[in-house]
């Protein structure tokens, strides 16, 4: 059994520690090869691509890598919600990804959607550790206001998802349930 599995939220929503926890146990149980890392593949699609017009193509060529993947176990940190929230808030624009998802239901695609806890004190928390690990941030930081806003809208986007989805709310972190909830969602605890 593989899974592949689409993680997506606001940034600052924890996706990429929870997408570790749940990546190390996966790439444990399925790796084959003992040398490489193959049991459990892992794309960070947004490195300055969503919310840009090469949202879209960029889109349809990772699908046709997960395709060419679909025997393994995929992780991926942001797509399709993302470039759908991003181009709304950032340049106004809507996007349609229906026939995508088509695509990624037929690959067996699930959606967890990482959320936070609309607290202020939370986010600026977060915000001030993203600064410290990555100063390059600062040039595009916001208030802790936008980032809830930014949240309203993936919240929006998922109950008009045709994948199944796993709502997935983070307070603090590190917390080892999450992993586990997710692990247990699709039937490996």
């Amino acid at each position: 059994m593989y899974h592949h599995l689409l993680f997506e939220g606001a940034e600052l929503s924890g996706k990429s520690w929870i997408m570790s926890q749940v990546y190390n146990q996966l790439e444990s149980k399925y790796n084959q090869s003992g040398f490489i890392l193959d049991g459990c593949h892992w794309f960070n699609c947004d490195v300055g691509i969503f919310g840009t017009e090469y949202g879209r193509p960029v889109i349809k060529d990772y699908l046709q890598i997960f395709q060419t993947l679909e025997q393994k176990n995929i992780l991926v940190e942001k797509l399709h919600l993302s470039d759908i929230v991003y181009n709304r808030v950032h340049r106004g624009v809507e996007i349609n990804y229906s026939a995508e998802e088509k695509e990624l239901k037929r690959q067996g695609f699930k959606i967890v959607l990482v959320t936070f806890p609309e607290d202020e004190e939370i986010l600026q928390k977060r915000l001030d550790d993203r600064l410290k690990l990555y100063p390059h941030y600062d040039k595009i930081k916001h208030e802790p206001d936008w980032y809830i806003r930014q949240q309203q809208e993936y919240l929006k986007e998922i109950k008009k998802s045709s994948l199944p989805y796993l709502l997935l709310e983070t307070r603090d972190l590190p917390d080892d349930s999450l992993a586990e909830k997710i692990l247990k969602w699709i039937g490996e605890k």
